[in-house]
């Protein structure tokens, strides 16, 4: 089954997911990842999702041939520019940042990165990109060049991501953007929740088991943990056993 199938029929059932986010630039040795990929495999981990806003090193795909030879999860690239892209992947977030208006986001780099992507085995998830003011600017907001939607205008947020939804894409993902000092409010992502039909991923600021059951309690479909696990890489156990819990409550 495809990674959008699969999140698709997921989310139609009223199960989570959970992603774990590798910032290729905070790996300056495969062998840190020991311990997350010891832990994703263990745990009810579903995708690993690999890539940042800059990534300043080389070692894109060496990380993703190191993650596949060690767990049999899916590796999805969570791309910052046409420039991260990498066969050895499975899927690539085909990211359209629709909560901005750099056209180059919107779909620039999108037509240098057609072709490469389609002379490639990667499935393309066609994806809405919103970034949701966090506090602070984040690397993110810096890179793309772009504001935020601010964390309290509910309806502009849940409009957006109608449009992008109208406009074919499949997928529609918050981001609070990395190291946030807030986690994208459960009040924005029940709004936007309810304005579309298609799974919905959420990450940046998730930095506890709290705030991740808040996160899946709003509407969100699929959780992304990322910085937070440097810190405390056992938080992962702690949200795995939330969303065990959760799949198991809607199975029963």
């Amino acid at each position: 089954m495809s990674i959008l199938k699969d999140l698709s029929t997921r989310s139609k059932q009223g199960k989570k997911s959970i992603a774990v986010l590798v910032d290729p630039d905070k790996i300056n040795e495969l062998s840190k990842l020991d311990s997350l990929l010891r832990l994703a495999a263990e745990n009810c981990v579903d995708y690993f999702f690999v890539g940042g806003s800059l990534v300043s090193t080389t070692n894109l795909s060496a990380i993703i041939k190191y993650i596949k030879r060690h767990v049999t999860l899916p590796v999805v690239l969570f791309p910052g520019s046409a420039l991260q892209i990498d066969p050895s992947a499975d899927a690539i977030l085909f990211l359209s940042l629709i909560s901005g208006r750099n056209p180059d986001l919107l779909i620039g780099q999108h037509v240098i990165a057609a072709p490469i992507i389609k002379s490639n085995n990667l499935e393309v998830l066609p994806t809405g990109y919103m970034l949701i003011n966090s506090g602070k600017t984040t690397s993110v907001a810096y890179i793309s060049n772009t504001t935020p939607i601010p964390e309290d205008k509910y309806s502009l947020a849940a409009c957006t991501a109608m449009a992008g939804e109208m406009l074919g894409l499949q997928l529609i993902y918050l981001d609070a953007g990395s190291g946030a000092e807030r986690e994208v409010s459960s009040k924005m992502i029940n709004s936007v929740r309810k304005s579309v039909s298609v799974p919905l991923i959420v990450g940046g600021g998730i930095n506890s088991a709290e705030k991740a059951t808040r996160a899946l309690q709003a509407g969100a479909d699929l959780i992304v943990i990322g910085n937070a696990l440097e810190k405390e890489p056992d938080l992962l156990i702690e949200i795995s056993d939330s969303v065990y819990e959760w799949n198991q409550s809607i199975a029963s």
